[in-house]
């Protein structure tokens, strides 16, 4: 069994819904239970994927259940979890920096270990230690801004951390972007910006003649330029071809969860090989 790690790098705000008020937010983000860290749970990947064969890049019917298998029988792929990597945070030193943390790096190094990817093939990244109170990693110097919290830059991310990154991110542009606003933040420093940095919205259902509210309800998303990762792991070549062959590079996008017909959910999709290098 092969396994590929892919990056779903968000294009427009993503809601994966909890299914569950929390507090003043109605429909909140799924998140890890140990954690708090935002997730997409890899039945939505799967069945993402699923409706992908069957609509943007049509495969014939037998061909879908044989991939992605039925109620009653496994098929040749398998998805996991997509795992937040980067988390776009509004910053005043600059427009935004994307965030992570040791504790992320650490689970990207081991899952990268799953796709069959050693050091000694592929520079892997460090997994930083952020030293002292407020402290963050990260280019520049002196003070950054982050929503309302001030941290102190106490040395830049290791080089690696941008390279290996950056084969989850297809536009090249973007990829140009990841050494000036990555941050390594503690691992309870992110956690605090996953559960109070995410954007809510407020969404409203008014009367069809009076224009009255019938139901106000608040939401989060994810934001866009979140990366995310996920595992797939196939049974036979034909299978991982199948699934390379539903993205193109004229057309990688892969819509997630929910309120897709206001324009949410788009992902830009890129395959990294063993190499290292997005596909």
């Amino acid at each position: 069994m092969k396994t590929s790690m892919i990056g779903l790098l968000a294009e427009t705000a993503i809601h994966c819904g909890a299914g569950r008020s929390a507090g003043i937010v109605d429909l909140p983000v799924a998140r890890e239970a140990t954690t708090d860290f935002p997730f997409i749970a890899g039945s939505g990947v799967k069945g993402a994927l699923r409706g992908r064969a069957r609509g943007g890049r049509p495969v014939e019917t037998e061909t879908v259940t044989e991939l992605f298998g039925t109620a009653d029988r496994a098929g040749k792929v398998l998805v996991s979890d997509a795992r937040l990597l980067l988390l776009p945070v509004r910053s005043l030193t600059g427009t935004y920096r994307w965030l992570t943390s040791p504790l992320v790096i650490e689970r990207y190094h081991r899952d990268l270990a799953r796709c069959g990817v050693s050091a000694t093939r592929t520079p892997l990244p460090e997994i930083p230690r952020v030293d002292g109170v407020a402290g963050a990693l990260g280019a520049g110097r002196g003070t950054l801004y982050l929503e309302e919290r001030e941290f102190q830059l106490r040395g830049e991310c290791p080089v690696e951390l941008h390279t290996s990154i950056g084969s989850l991110v297809r536009p090249a542009v973007t990829r140009a972007r990841l050494t000036p606003q990555v941050v390594i933040v503690s691992d309870d420093d992110f956690a605090w910006f996953c559960r109070y940095a995410v954007p809510v919205q407020a969404r409203n259902h008014l009367d069809a003649e009076t224009k009255k509210s019938n139901n106000l309800w608040y939401e989060e998303s994810l934001p866009a330029d979140t990366l995310l990762y996920s595992l797939i792991s196939t049974r036979d070549a034909a299978a991982r071809a199948a699934v390379g062959d539903l993205f193109t590079e004229t057309d990688p996008y892969l819509q997630l969860g929910g309120n897709e017909t206001v324009g949410h959910g788009w992902t830009i999709v890129s395959f990294r090989d063993q190499a290292g290098a997005a596909s």
